[in-house]
């Protein structure tokens, strides 16, 4: 992937982090610290990626009298590693890259194998568009080798690394070519594809079978060169089926698995770098009593494989443009993924608030009587709903937020119901007569963990005090409310307060065997403080969970015994 779509990359997931934090409901400090967060990291990324980009390019030290092909150059670019590199290109530093380019292609060497991973990055580094046409090209010289298993050792770790190069870009097309020491002069390509049991002949454009190429000359001389060539290619392709190709098998699982395009094979005069009694030398002389009496050479020419280029696959072009579409497509559907869980997440919320408010309000009323008095919980739950109602008519007519759009949005539906009940003449409070008990103090450092709505194994015994008490009064309404300290935020505080009340209905409903009918459920924050909030003694006597019985007529109707006793199955908790 080129350096300035890791840019943009990192400046889309910028965005989209951006974008969440207009939508999650979180407080404007944590919107704010998050921001110049997302901000930060995008930024990092940004500038890191130049600068890589900057120091791969500085690194790419061409050797002399050598230059790049433009980056207009739509043919073949093999990466050249293994045995012979200064046949094929010359005498040249290890810490410069030689460059040859024809007509056909362009070659690049790679002086040692675990510099093909950073000879490709680097290659990208110079021209970002050549990822669809990079190959590699392994050289296996028979002759260069006196030792089977430290060539075994090689192939393997060409295999290595050529599959660290591949994470630069996709899976790099690879031909293997041998280059054999020939006893008639130079002979053309024989190259095997796709698996076929017998060579082709490739040479100056034309490609035949073998058999048509004996074939072909017309004088005696010729013919017998070539059927001697015939036999020295049958030993050598013999020895590289058993030594080597078994390390390159397309069928062996592994991310290298495939990506062989063809091995070749090219008599040629002379070997460079011949090693004394090679595996060439021990194959010959084990299979058919052949010994090579001529003198090792340690400098030779060997041709570049032009013909064999034709069979290398040109991928489609901009692969990276598709890749990098790809990892901006997975960001966007993480975020909105996100998004849409949090916009329905609120939305689930809102209507349980409304529902909750509603359903207490209606427990609350007693229809046909004018407001005598009007205790502290029955004005809660009218101001609540009037809190509610103007909030979802100022959705109604402006639009609602962010977090709780996306297509998911519930509260409309829900807007005429909570007026209707606000505007019915018939709906008033009545009076009660019997005052409620006082409530129930629980520390909230005996039941939770700060910050946390979950019991703790040793509030067993409060609680069980506590439900000592509600056993006393059958039959009355029980009124579950937790409080927090004036510390942190609003929102976070009032959810707190919620869930910890909820903690203890659950609790004194599972083991009471009171039906869950009997039960109001609120949450207020901190906006119900029995001490100041300025001292540490204050806010610890605030953070607290308060159980009122509130003698209401008909609240709580209790299980009766018999066959058709039904339990009580509907929970009326009432949430604020």
């Amino acid at each position: 992937m080129t350096f300035r779509l890791q840019r943009v990359l990192w400046l889309w997931a910028g965005t989209l982090v951006l974008a969440l934090l207009l939508i999650l409901p979180l407080a404007t400090w944590i919107r704010v610290v998050l921001a110049l967060g997302a901000l930060g990291i995008a930024a990092t990324g940004w500038v890191m990626a130049g600068r890589r980009a900057a120091r791969l390019r500085q690194s790419v030290k061409l050797a002399a009298n050598v230059s790049m092909p433009p980056a207009s150059f739509r043919h073949p670019v093999v990466l050249v590693c293994g045995d012979g590199l200064d046949g094929l290109f010359g005498t040249i530093p290890d810490h410069r890259l030689a460059v040859r380019a024809t007509h056909q292609g362009c070659y690049v060497r790679v002086p040692a194998l675990d510099q093909l991973p950073s000879v490709t990055e680097r290659i990208l580094a110079l021209r970002p568009g050549w990822d669809a046409q990079l190959s590699v090209m392994f050289v296996i010289n028979p002759a260069a080798h006196g030792d089977r298993a430290e060539l075994a050792g090689r192939m393997r770790a060409f295999r290595h690394q050529a599959t660290l190069a591949g994470s630069h870009g996709a899976a790099l097309p690879l031909m293997l070519v041998s280059y054999v020491r020939s006893a008639r002069g130079e002979s053309p390509w024989f190259c095997w594809t796709d698996g076929q049991p017998d060579p082709r002949v490739r040479d100056a454009g034309a490609c035949s079978s073998v058999a048509d190429w004996l074939r072909q000359p017309l004088d005696s001389s010729s013919r017998a060169m070539r059927v001697h060539t015939g036999v020295q290619l049958n030993n050598a392709a013999a020895w590289l089926q058993e030594a080597v190709l078994p390390h390159f098998d397309a069928r062996a699982d592994g991310p290298d698995r495939g990506l062989t395009v063809c091995w070749a094979i090219k008599p040629v005069p002379a070997v460079p770098h011949a090693v004394k009694g090679n595996l060439w030398e021990q194959w010959l002389r084990d299979k058919v009593a052949l010994v090579d009496t001529r003198p090792t050479v340690m400098k030779a020419a060997l041709p570049f494989p032009d013909p064999l280029l034709s069979l290398i696959p040109m991928r489609a072009q901009r692969t990276s443009v598709q890749r990098a579409c790809i990892v901006a497509g997975w960001m966007f559907g993480l975020a909105g993924s996100i998004a849409l869980g949090s916009s329905a997440w609120q939305n689930t919320l809102l209507v349980r608030q409304v529902t909750d408010d509603l359903r207490r309000y209606a427990h609350l009323s007693t229809a046909g009587f004018p407001a005598q008095e009007t205790s502290r919980l029955r004005q809660e739950t009218e101001a609540a709903l009037h809190e509610t109602a103007q909030r979802l008519d100022a959705y109604h007519r402006h639009g609602e937020p962010l977090a709780l759009g996306l297509g998911l949005y519930r509260g409309d539906p829900l807007r005429a119901p909570l007026l209707e009940a606000l505007s019915d003449p018939h709906v008033s409070f009545g009076p009660m007569p019997v005052q409620a008990t006082e409530p129930v103090r629980l520390d909230s450092l005996s039941l939770f963990s700060p910050g946390s709505a979950r019991l703790k194994p040793d509030s067993t015994k409060v609680l069980v005090n506590a439900l000592v008490g509600i056993k006393a009064q059958p039959g009355w309404l029980i009124v579950i409310a937790g409080h927090t300290d004036a510390t942190g935020d609003t929102a976070q505080n009032l959810r707190l307060s919620r869930a910890r009340a909820a903690a203890v209905h659950e609790w004194i409903l599972h083991i009471g065997g009171i039906p869950a009918s009997c039960f109001a459920v609120q949450g207020f924050g901190a906006s119900q403080p029995i001490a100041s909030n300025d001292t540490e003694a204050g806010r610890a006597a605030n953070r607290r969970v308060d159980i009122r019985l509130v003698p209401e007529v008909g609240a709580c109707v209790l299980p009766t015994t018999g066959a058709d006793s039904q339990p009580q199955s509907q929970s009326r908790d009432i949430q604020s």
